[in-house]
């Protein structure tokens, strides 16, 4: 018998994957905190015999290397990926044995990076599971741009070609086990669906559906932007990363909360939208700790910017700082808990902004107010339907571009509301007057608003 357990990310819209026998496992594509995936083997009662990665990763840190170090298991890198520190080489066709009966058989899919790898779990010779990493995908398959943009159409060619090698070797109700794809930017299209197989891919997915020329024209075209912190991403994991701090920060009273807004440190506020508006130290930004806390802080603030997060519980900052490990974001300067009544100073007033409707926006145009719409959605996005006379600015690209948007209150929004709160508190930092749309899209349509469909 075997067992496939899966570690869900859902931050980054990742997994990874412990997988074994009565005593054997291997893991695939490990987060950077190692401490779940011991918990895990423990739980399992299984040895960690070989840590498997399916290529070196541009979206988050791998805790690979560590976790090979910790468990004395052999460690698993593409022969093929340029790294710095010492590995076991797999190539095509490579295969060990994970527990009796039990073997992992390295397969070159090639195309999300020129030299990814999936690997098979065969039992008794026959697959039973495909750790497909970046490659195929549920629905979809890895983005190929990621690497070289000179490479982009090759790679995108050899994304339909390993997707083909899989369904060509794999039986119809073998599970397909990517690491993204469940929100991750690293997919090349976000679909429905939270598990799969060879032959539900084989029947859906445009890989393996559409001719290659058909299938990397409709790639290409819809690549969307790159998170800017993906550049750190590659060079950590080729160095090797170092282990993670998970210590807690230096706790902060109201008077440093001040003192690193003044130094033009990032204050990061990880409550609710719905509380930040209510209340918030001046100057800081609103990034929820249950939203996509890693991916949106990570692609906004500059790089290597100290940050202080500030939180209602202990917890909620434990976990912050845990998930932004993942991205390299390793230690916060400072933090706090409470709430504004203890985070502003005595004499100061915690600030606040509005929030609305659709169906209030489309009251103030009616009654002829001179307001600015900002639409905080990504390209791909305004292209199904925008409001007319709106302004568009990426949610990403706000903080460097306030100066653009015109004079006057602010409608901002995006599709639901959570990016529209962290572009909110951006422009409210810099004393603009802001409202923070708190409503689905689809919710603009039906009150009345003028929404256009290029």
């Amino acid at each position: 018998m075997f067992f496939v357990d899966t570690l869900e990310f859902e931050g980054l819209g990742n997994r990874s994957y412990l997988a074994g026998g009565a005593r054997g496992a291997v893991v695939v594509d490990p987060p950077r905190d190692i401490d779940q995936v011991i918990a895990a083997a423990v739980e399992r009662g299984v040895r960690i015999a070989y840590v498997a990665e399916t290529h070196v990763h541009n979206d988050y840190v791998s805790g690979g290397l560590e976790l090979a170090r910790v468990t004395g298991a052999s460690y698993l890198v593409p022969a093929a990926a340029d790294v710095s520190f010492a590995r076991a080489p797999v190539s095509d066709g490579d295969t060990v044995e994970v527990d009796e009966r039990l073997a992992l058989r390295a397969v070159a899919t090639p195309g999300h990076t020129p030299h990814h790898t999936s690997y098979v779990l065969e039992q008794d010779g026959r697959g039973v599971a495909a750790f497909t990493g970046g490659s195929l995908l549920i629905g979809t398959v890895g983005r190929p741009d990621l690497v070289e943009p000179r490479l982009t159409e090759e790679l995108a060619r050899a994304q339909h070609a390993s997707a083909h090698r899989l369904a060509d070797e794999l039986d119809d109700e073998v599970p397909v086990l990517p690491t993204h794809g469940f929100g991750s930017f690293c997919s090349s299209s976000q679909a429905e669906g939270d598990a799969t197989t060879i032959g539900k891919e084989r029947a859906t997915n445009d890989a393996l559906t559409l001719d290659v020329d058909t299938f990397v024209e409709r790639v290409l075209a819809g690549l969307d932007d790159v998170p800017a912190y993906y550049a750190h991403m590659g060079p950590a994991n080729t160095a090797g990363p170092v282990p993670v701090d998970l210590t807690p920060p230096e706790p902060a009273d109201a008077g440093q909360i001040a003192r690193r807004l003044a130094a033009g440190e990032w204050v990061v506020d990880l409550r609710s939208r719905v509380a930040f508006a209510e209340g918030h130290v001046a100057g800081s930004f609103n990034f929820e700790g249950d939203g996509k806390l890693a991916t949106y802080l990570a692609w906004l603030i500059p790089w290597g910017k100290p940050v202080t997060l500030l939180a209602d519980t202990p917890g909620q900052i434990a976990d912050a700082q845990r998930e932004l490990a993942r991205v390299g974001i390793d230690r916060p300067a400072a933090a706090a808990t409470g709430g504004p009544a203890a985070w502003v100073r005595e004499g100061e007033q915690a600030a606040s902004f509005p929030r609305a409707r659709f169906a209030d926006l489309a009251g103030v145009r009616e009654r002829g107010e001179d307001v600015v719409v900002l639409d905080v959605r990504r390209t791909s996005e305004r292209v199904g339907g925008h409001i007319d006379g709106s302004v568009h600015i990426p949610v990403h690209e706000v903080h460097g571009r306030i100066g653009e948007v015109p004079a006057g209150t602010v409608w901002v929004h995006c599709a639901s509301g959570m990016r529209a709160a962290i572009a909110a508190s951006l422009l409210d930092a810099a004393g603009r007057d802001v409202v923070a749309v708190d409503d689905g899209f689809d919710a603009a349509g039906e009150a009345g608003l003028t929404v256009t469909r290029h």
